[in-house]
């Protein structure tokens, strides 16, 4: 269990770097928004276009990425939107049991399905090496790309939670007074 607690941990600092990361973006996804903003009435306060399409579609493509990309992360700090009438009431070790079950039946193939079904729709757009339509827009096969990369990262998200909430129900992780698992293992596992 120790290896796969591992492997565990490598999988949330990913997704954790990355998640720092679309932090870092969501900034400088507002301040492209605001240079958009800023220069289009300026340029029409001085009769001169200062705004492009590149700009607005930087805007979007970083929108794309704070939401693909950051799933896993969202999922590793357990912030995703649940219905927890019944689920907050209960046990750290019922918890764990239920987040397998959702993940086995839910997630895993949600995302199997999203890399199967997206290949194809990445793949053309590969193969054409397909661009915006919009004068001065920007490749579109790169950002396409990130779709599989997200799943990606989701699927391996899954796994990390799957591996700390067996650890739990096998007794190879502990519950704090708070009720949150700590991933410190068992000394006799060592």
């Amino acid at each position: 269990m120790s290896i796969l607690l591992a492997l565990a941990r490598v999988i949330d600092a990913l997704s954790n770097g990355v998640g720092k990361l679309m932090w870092w973006l969501t900034a400088a996804m507002v301040l492209i928004g605001a240079y958009n903003v800023i220069t289009r009435y300026l340029g029409q306060y001085l009769g001169m276009q200062l705004s492009a399409n590149v700009y607005l579609e930087l805007q979007t493509y970083a929108f794309d990425l704070i939401f693909l990309l950051g799933a896993a992360y969202v999922l590793r700090a357990d912030a995703h939107v649940r219905v927890d009438i019944i689920y907050s009431r209960l046990g750290a070790r019922a918890r764990a049991a239920i987040d397998i079950f959702g993940t086995l039946v839910f997630l895993i193939p949600f995302c199997v399905f999203g890399l199967y079904f997206c290949y194809g729709y990445v793949e053309r757009s590969w193969a054409v090496m397909e661009q915006s339509p919009n004068p001065g827009g920007l490749a579109r096969y790169p950002i396409k790309t990130v779709i599989l990369v997200a799943f990606g990262m989701l699927l391996l998200q899954g796994i990390s939670e799957i591996i700390k909430n067996a650890a739990l129900l096998t007794g190879h992780r502990r519950v704090d007074e708070s009720g949150t698992a700590q991933a410190a293992e068992r000394a006799d596992a060592l």
